[in-house]
């Protein structure tokens, strides 16, 4: 697995792995947590979340940029990962929500986001494009596929450990106040505290039911016990945060102290002497072309994955926190399966590409990008034929029935372990080859920028993410899964169709910058 690979690989994996374990640490709770503090909606804590998720996409666009134009990759990925400490730093602040501060509170806890968002956009793209760089080197080429599936699995050990977190902090925050976490509670809290004469006698006596859960006991003042609950819960939260705090500052160590054994595109240009004939300029023009537009055809098609993916931030976690049974198991950690099973799979992936290979029958990276599409199809058709055959309603009408209701018809947890699994092979045959691929083409004076497309692409379909809460409370769950097993098809479709085109315009190794550097020797008469 790790044979013949450069060694600066290791090293950047390490500082990735560290930044995603802080990043996942807030991720994992972040629409639940939305809801939790300020009172919101599940669909407008997604629309936040969708905003953000975005912005850490589309804002690796301007950290190509950056990179490209300085040629400092290594110096814009240290100024992204401090300021992505300083959001983390200021998400960590326990300031209680009321109503009196919850508008700028809400204004203060976007732009810590913001902060992450941008951070994210400076470091992301550029150090997967120093990884790309790592395989321009002609002896280790071969391994480029391999290498980003080992990169990949960095990330995921941090995004397997992270959600763990922020569950055991709150819990234990809650523990030391004498209450027990309970899922359903925050969002009756702010239900109570808000309307609080014209709560009906039903959702009265379900109210007392989950406070008593909860910790509340006889003859203790509901309001009070709600509101005390509603502080304790989002203060373990923010103590969450200040791990990911520590993540940031092991990640920008970590780099700091090996980021001579990445490469320095500056200096390996300053080194190059090229000079090209019109014809050769105009020749790899061509090329050039070909490989943006094939680029931007593959890009078109992974929005929708990351459409259907991330979800598993948005409706999967709201799916999970209503319909799943989650009273050991909270379900945030829910998101812990996708990264283990990246893990586990990712070997068994990846020996079975090389053992096609051996045999002559090496699938294509477009082609298994298109087969990667038809597996997170079959990942939606299982949850949709699954939710169907149960009958669930829509989440909003679920949430309304009473505890007993809801209780006979939660769903085990083997249910998400089931779609984790598909969800999870359909990513390896998309995410990391798909970075793969984007090193492969992009032009070496724009690699940062076209990492950055890549992620931008990532943004489009992060900017549909509140598409999902809003189905799945307004529709019954089925029909939302269909809409996503739809798009899986779709895209899988079309891309099955470009593949003989991709195949044809990617077969060759990487276009050369057509910018030759001048250098002293060239001036030599």
């Amino acid at each position: 697995m790790f044979k013949n690979q450069p060694k600066g690989l290791i090293p950047a994996a390490l500082s990735n792995m560290g930044e995603r374990f802080g990043y996942y640490i807030m991720n994992a709770v972040l629409v639940l947590f939305l809801c939790s503090k300020f009172g919101l909606s599940g669909d407008q804590s997604a629309l936040i979340y969708s905003f953000f998720y975005a912005g850490i996409y589309i804002l690796s666009l301007v950290g190509g940029v950056i990179a490209d134009r300085t040629r400092n990759f290594k110096g814009t990925i240290i100024t992204g990962l401090i300021i992505m400490t300083l959001g983390y730093c200021l998400l960590s602040i326990p300031i209680l929500a009321d109503n009196e501060n919850r508008t700028w509170l809400l204004v203060f806890t976007c732009v810590a986001l913001f902060l992450i968002a941008f951070g994210n956009g400076l470091f992301k793209g550029n150090l997967q494009a120093m990884v790309g760089q790592l395989y321009d080197n002609p002896r280790y080429s071969a391994q480029r596929d391999s290498g980003f599936q080992i990169f990949y699995v960095f990330i995921n050990i941090g995004g397997l450990i992270a959600p763990f977190v922020a569950p055991l902090l709150r819990s234990w925050w809650l523990g030391v106040n004498d209450m027990v976490y309970n899922a359903d509670f925050p969002e009756m809290c702010h239900q109570y505290l808000s309307v609080t004469n014209t709560m009906t006698a039903e959702n009265m006596e379900n109210l007392y039911a989950v406070a008593t859960a909860a910790g509340h006991t006889a003859g203790t003042d509901l309001q009070t016990f709600c509101s005390e609950y509603l502080k304790v819960f989002n203060t373990g939260i923010h103590y969450s945060f200040i791990a990911s705090v520590a993540a940031m500052l092991i990640s920008l160590t970590i780099f700091l102290v090996t980021k001579k054994q990445l490469p320095s595109p500056a200096a390996k240009a300053q080194a190059e002497t090229q000079t090209y004939s019109a014809e050769e300029r105009r020749a790899m023009a061509r090329e050039i072309k070909q490989r943006m537009v094939a680029l931007f055809a593959v890009l078109g098609i992974v929005i929708f994955f990351w459409f259907s993916f991330h979800q598993n931030g948005t409706s999967l976690s709201l799916f999970a926190r209503d319909f799943v049974e989650t009273d050991t198991i909270a379900p945030e950690i829910w998101q812990a399966v996708n990264p283990f099973f990246v893990i586990v799979l990712t070997p068994l992936v990846m020996l079975l590409f090389s053992s096609l290979s051996r045999r002559g029958r090496e699938i294509s990276t477009p082609r298994k990008i298109a087969i990667g599409m038809g597996l997170a199809g079959l990942a939606y058709l299982f949850l949709c034929i699954y939710c169907y055959c149960m009958d669930y309603p829509s989440g909003t009408e679920f949430r309304a029935m009473s505890a007993a209701a809801k209780a006979g018809m939660k769903a085990g947890p083997w249910v998400l372990i089931a779609l984790y699994f598909f969800l999870t092979v359909a990513e390896l045959f998309i995410s990391p080859l798909g970075l793969s691929f984007v090193s492969k083409v992009a032009p070496k004076h724009l690699q940062g920028l076209c990492q950055g497309l890549w992620l931008g692409a990532t943004a489009v379909g992060n900017l549909m993410l509140f598409l999902g809460p809003l189905m799945y409370d307004k529709w019954p769950v089925s029909y939302a899964w269909g809409v996503f097993l739809a798009v899986c098809l779709v895209s899988m479709i079309v891309m099955f169709s470009m593949v003989s085109w991709l195949e044809r315009v990617t077969a060759d190794q990487p276009a050369p910058d057509p910018k030759p550097i001048e250098t002293k020797e060239d001036n030599v008469i």
